[in-house]
């Protein structure tokens, strides 16, 4: 699990990184920095089928989500990379032995898409994504990993409690809009800095291509596991903080 955490990691610090040092390279830079919500309906029946098969109550839906991303804009092209991760779910407990689940999913997307607008303070983007995502189930058995307060006897001690993982890889096909609402600019030597704070939405549809395994710690993998993929509509709507940079002839 670590090895896929960090490659998430990696691959949301390449796409952060190289559309701005490119950027520079040109005579106007612009981008935004922002804060998405997110809603995308998830599809849990067979996973909890699974988890009542094994005394485990169902988990409520896992539809919205958070998300830190950037766009970086050169001319009319548009290049849109994020982080983001779904608020928790958490089943009712066991009445019996207190089990429980919690359900989690987090991703890194990178979106390319063409500005259609043509309006100074509006953009308008048909766009395409590559998503990586990773869905976390955590079993708690906190009855029994609480059943004793010395260090030694808590090691070996037998409890159902377990975080299982599943690796995705699908595409995003959509269109972003925002509305640039327009603060005092700021000139520095020969540059001027037109600020903004955009408003917009994303709308558009993921597409899971992948059916991997559910994993466990050292990457082992668990067969015949819920392989219901995750494809769906959804919806972001953002805030943040824009700027174009133009240097003064």
């Amino acid at each position: 699990m670590k090895k896929s955490i960090k490659m998430l990691l990696a691959s949301a610090g390449m796409l952060a990184l190289v559309a701005p040092a490119q950027a520079q390279t040109f005579k106007d830079i612009a981008g935004t920095m922002q804060v998405q919500g997110m809603f995308r309906k998830s599809n849990l029946g067979q996973l909890n089928g699974m988890l009542n098969a094994n005394g485990i109550p169902s988990l409520p839906d896992n539809n919205y989500w958070l998300n830190l991303s950037m766009n970086h804009v050169h001319k009319k092209f548009v290049m849109e990379d994020g982080i983001g991760a779904s608020f928790t779910s958490t089943s009712a407990a066991n009445t019996a032995n207190g089990i429980k689940a919690k359900y989690n999913q987090f991703q890194v997307y990178g979106r390319a898409g063409y500005d259609l607008s043509a309006h100074e303070n509006m953009r308008f983007f048909p766009f395409v994504g590559l998503n990586l995502s990773q869905t976390m189930l955590r079993v708690r058995d906190d009855q029994r990993m609480q059943s004793t307060s010395e260090f030694s006897s808590e090691l070996l001690n037998s409890t159902s409690s377990k975080t299982l993982w599943n690796p995705r890889v699908g595409f995003e096909f959509g269109a972003g809009f925002d509305y640039l609402i327009g603060v005092k600019e700021k000139q520095v030597d020969n540059y001027t800095i037109h600020r903004s704070i955009p408003v917009g939405v994303r709308i558009g549809y993921y597409l899971q291509a992948s059916n991997s395994n559910w994993r466990v710690d050292n990457n082992y993998k668990l067969n015949n596991g819920p392989n219901n993929k995750q494809s769906a509509v959804f919806v972001n709507f953002n805030i943040g903080l824009g700027y174009k940079v133009q240097r003064t002839p």
